[in-house]
């Protein structure tokens, strides 16, 4: 079981890169949900807070213009990070409103953690820095212990989610497959499509293939002879990798049964399914379907709460915070244990291994 960990804001903009100024006013609603109001300082904060990620992680990717340029359809990357940071905010007072639901709590060790955090990320900070970036002591404390709550509050609700998983949603088979490429590579591996010609040669060895390979037990071997990698791939009715059509016509067969020709804008594929139930596989998949169960009933939670309240955000106020005004860097990501679940490594170890 690995150890949750509660994520710090220590030294966050120590290697600030600050231009521009900041118009807010502390005091000003930025949100109201339900009957809780959040402030500026709280909002422009943890908005600071995802920026410094986006910047530090993103930027030499993304460029000087990243909040600028277009993070999805019609909406730019500032636009994205600032709506993100404020559903965050949003779902968080709402988890701290539901937590007695839960029986969840903080423990005093984990408010002692909180509480030294802010006072270190305090005393390692200019008091320019922090004014822009509205990080007051008060404010990285508030931060952080909604942080710490949303964090094992998404695990309690998590919890309930319904983890029957049926065999037949869960079943994977395998199969080995061999691709006949319509690509060459030369001396330098450069790719290139092949000619028509060269297309109608490289089908007719792959049906050449599918015919031996249905006699032939021993496929990776007649793989080999016909100079062509056998590759294996786990997969179900929806999967789409490494296509849709190969798995599709796999999906058909019984054990030892094999594909005939399948042919892509890639080349003719030619599959084998060794296997109707991988057992390794379909726990994976067990696995992943409860997960997106938990993540679901997490979500839908979190959203069933915001319209039951209600939430009307401030949208003059709001706008005030702009990424391209002030840039912010982050020096380091720490990542500070649950004070309850700190441990030795020899313990962490054996919970692994009991797992």
């Amino acid at each position: 079981m690995k150890k949750r960990v509660l994520m710090c804001v220590i030294g966050l903009f120590a290697a600030l890169s600050l231009t521009g100024c900041n118009e807010l006013k502390d005091s000003d609603v930025v949100v109201t949900v339900g009957e809780t109001e959040i402030t500026a300082d709280l909002a422009n904060f943890y908005a600071r807070y995802m920026q410094a990620q986006y910047e530090t992680f993103y930027g030499a990717y993304l460029g000087e213009d990243m909040w600028d340029s277009e993070a999805e359809k019609g909406k730019t990357y500032e636009e994205f990070v600032k709506d993100s940071a404020l559903k965050d905010l949003e779902d968080m007072v709402l988890l701290e409103k539901h937590m007695k639901d839960y029986e969840i709590e903080l423990t005093e060790k984990e408010q002692e953690v909180i509480k030294e955090s802010a006072k270190t990320f305090g005393e390692d900070n200019s008091l320019e820095q922090k004014n822009k970036v509205s990080g007051s002591e008060k404010v990285v404390e508030r931060v952080m212990t909604l942080m710490a709550i949303r964090d094992k509050m998404h695990d309690a609700i998590a919890e309930k989610a319904d983890k029957k998983v049926s065999e037949e949603e869960m079943n994977q088979k395998k199969m080995q497959y061999v691709l006949f490429s319509y690509t060459k590579k030369d001396k330098e591996e450069n790719e290139t499509d092949l000619s028509e010609e060269e297309k109608k040669d490289v089908k007719k060895s792959a049906e050449d293939f599918a015919k031996s390979a249905k006699t032939e037990s021993d496929f990776g071997k007649l793989a080999k002879q016909n100079s062509v990698e056998v590759q294996t791939a786990t997969f179900d009715a929806e999967t789409t990798i490494p296509d849709e059509s190969l798995v599709a016509a796999a999906d058909k067969l019984k054990k030892n049964g094999v594909t005939g020709v399948v042919e892509t804008e890639d080349g003719c594929y030619v599959a084998k399914v060794v296997s109707l139930k991988d057992k390794k596989a379909s726990e994976a998949k067990k696995k992943e379907i409860i997960s997106e169960r938990k993540e679901k009933l997490y979500e839908d939670t979190c959203k069933g709460w915001r319209k039951e309240a209600g939430v009307k955000v401030n949208k003059s106020v709001w706008k005030k915070v702009d990424f391209n005004d002030l840039g912010v860097t982050m020096k380091q990501e720490q990542e500070v244990p649950y004070a309850d679940d700190i441990k030795t490594d020899d313990q962490a170890e054996a919970e692994e291994n009991a797992q």
